[in-house]
């Protein structure tokens, strides 16, 4: 098992320099993430997957020399510990079934913004750090991740809320001790008191947060906030 306080991390396999490049700052934008290569072909790819050990890799389909249909169908014959998500232009059904059938993980089509590559890679985090640090899994606990993720999956926010800052919320209350206010959670992620309460409102509506009251020395009831236990 690898250790719980190490970033997620990833190779590109893209042959396009500039698309290289907004791939990296899309997913370094991501917390929990850090890109540790690149490779512009299968070839390349399937040495700096030998060479690295990645925890995942975000696969182009379209490349010089092998392919990534050709690099994943190699992987998986022989049985290498990666996962991998296709972030590709591809979008053929044939090609398609193929890679989900050789496992992917997601699959990202060309062009695509932040908001989606981000969407994919929180709900690999989120199973990735309940799974890959077990040693033995229960099937009430595989249910419970399976089912949880889905919910994930399906819920659309309310109008007025941004997946990107629902997760810098969320991704602070997992590194919180103690309940806070949403003044004190707004300072420590650079948003606004009443732009963090309604994600604060948000969470707890779905289940995810809980709120309790307290008092200040002047008396007035403060709100704080935790994630769920």
């Amino acid at each position: 098992m690898r250790d719980k306080n190490n970033l997620i991390q990833v190779l590109l396999v893209e042959d396009d320099p500039m698309v290289q490049e907004v791939n990296r700052m899309f997913i370094e934008k991501v917390n929990g993430f850090s890109v540790i290569g690149v490779a512009s072909s299968g070839e390349l790819g399937r040495k700096q997957i030998e060479k690295l050990n990645p925890d995942l890799v975000l696969l182009d389909v379209y490349m010089p020399g092998k392919d990534g249909v050709e690099l994943i169908k190699q992987l998986r014959q022989e049985l290498v510990d990666v996962d991998i998500i296709a972030v590709t232009a591809a979008n053929d059904t044939k090609t398609v079934k193929t890679l989900l059938r050789h496992g992917v993980l997601d699959y990202v089509v060309k062009p695509f913004t932040f908001e989606r590559l981000e969407k994919a890679l929180t709900q690999y985090k989120n199973v990735y750090k309940q799974l890959n640090y077990m040693d033995k899994v229960s099937q009430e606990k595989l249910d419970h991740i399976i089912i949880q993720q889905n919910k994930k999956q399906d819920v659309s926010l309310p109008k007025g809320l941004h997946e990107h800052t629902l997760n810098q919320v969320n991704d602070y209350l997992k590194s919180m001790n103690t309940a806070k206010s949403a003044e004190e959670i707004g300072n420590e992620v650079g948003l606004a008191r009443v732009t963090v309460r309604r994600y604060l409102n948000y969470l707890e509506t779905v289940g995810q947060v809980e709120m309790e009251l307290t008092y200040g020395t002047i008396g007035r009831p403060i709100q704080l906030y935790r994630l769920k236990q």
